[in-house]
């Protein structure tokens, strides 16, 4: 199946700012405009994902991964009364 493309004429990419850390998006594009760039990323996602996946996945993997403390890492004080 093939995707019709909206034609990304006239977008102005010099009114808009990025900020750190977060994109400020132009208010002034067309839904025509903005369905462009929307095709525009989902393809570039599409790119990434087919030449990087398993990368992707393995560094997401490991970010979320918690690692319980070893036994012998936890100091217990068998002293301590509980409560």
């Amino acid at each position: 199946m093939q995707r019709r493309r909206a034609v990304p004429a006239d977008i102005d990419f010099t009114r808009h700012r990025v900020a750190a850390g977060s994109i400020t998006l132009p208010t002034h594009w067309s839904p025509e405009q903005a369905v462009a760039v929307f095709e525009i990323l989902d393809e570039l996602r599409e790119h990434v994902w087919a030449c990087y996946g398993l990368q992707i996945q393995q560094v997401l993997r490991d970010d979320r991964n918690t690692v319980a403390p070893a036994a012998h890492d936890i100091d217990i004080d068998e002293a301590d009364v509980p409560f």
